[in-house]
């Protein structure tokens, strides 16, 4: 688990609405799901897949890039993207 992705990393869809929002993008292939948020700082992508026992498809990974596709860390975007409490 790398810092700054404990709150993205395990959650579910409408956990992760809650901190970021509507998704802009939001892809159902096969078991897979990826939901995108973007913003002025990167774009955040994170797929969930379903865990053993449960029905409910949880984030496993997440990767983020500028709008241009050059890499950016993913604790920054996550926490640019995050909305105020």
């Amino acid at each position: 688990m790398m810092p700054g992705l404990e709150s993205v990393i395990g959650a579910d869809a409408l956990q992760l609405g809650r901190q970021f929002g509507t998704p802009r993008l939001d892809l159902i292939e096969d078991d897979a799901r990826k939901l995108q948020w973007s913003g002025t700082a990167c774009i955040l992508d994170v797929y969930l897949y379903p865990q053993p026992g449960s029905s409910q498809a949880k984030a496993t990974y997440v990767d983020a890039r500028r709008g241009d596709g050059r890499e950016v860390d993913r604790a920054a975007c996550v926490a640019a993207l995050r909305k105020a409490p």
